[in-house]
């Protein structure tokens, strides 16, 4: 039998990072969490045992590599047209936000442990910064009751992510299935307008 810590291919120096990252998504996705270790991503790409923690210096500093890949591909999941209006940029985002926990919800749940990952390190705030914008983008000229507020933008922003985060943990949870059909965001989220004149960020396909 071949040992695992050995190297099955060379890679380039520049690029192993990128391949351990993408080595443990497909660990998370094909396995799980518990599954994820250093010598598991190492042997999953073909290098020895000791080259994540020369790139990552521990299990932490990869999971949290890890985490904000997770959250670039997450942000490309809530991208929506330019030309879309305020209400289908809505739908569209808070589906794909969705659609991401559900097609990867292991790294989904990675991306929101922050046991597991250095949340102040700059790449990953980076990368959570972007996922957030998009929210933040169809949150902004929400028309409803607390619109006049002072913060009116922030509680905006919280409100649509407390309704598609907990509505993603749901699903991921098998809650939200209960006893009838499995409904679509759509069909909960309220009917919100928008303020004339408002912009969304450029997140765009």
């Amino acid at each position: 039998m071949q040992d695992q810590t050995t190297p099955k291919r060379p890679y380039h120096h520049g690029s192993l990072k990128e391949a351990l990252v993408a080595a443990g998504i497909d660990i998370l996705d094909t396995r799980g969490l518990e599954a994820l270790s250093l010598r598991a991503i190492a042997a999953h790409v073909g290098v020895s045992h000791t080259a994540p923690k020369n790139h990552f210096g521990s299990l932490k500093g990869l999971l949290t590599a890890i985490a904000a890949e997770g959250f670039r591909r997450h942000t490309e999941f809530m991208k929506f047209g330019a030309e879309d209006s305020p209400k289908s940029r809505q739908i569209a985002a808070m589906q794909g936000y969705i659609r991401f926990a559900a097609t990867h919800p292991h790294l989904f749940r990675l991306m929101f442990s922050p046991a597991l990952c250095a949340y102040d390190d700059p790449e990953l705030k980076a990368a959570a910064g972007e996922s957030y914008a998009v929210l933040a983008g169809i949150a902004k000229g929400l028309d409803w009751d607390k619109s006049s507020a002072p913060d009116a933008g922030r509680r905006a922003e919280l409100l649509m992510w407390s309704v598609v985060h907990g509505y993603a943990m749901l699903h991921l949870s098998g809650s939200a299935q209960g006893t009838g059909p499995v409904l679509n965001i759509a069909d909960i989220i309220p009917d919100f307008g928008y303020l004339p004149q408002t912009h969304s960020p450029a997140t765009v396909t």
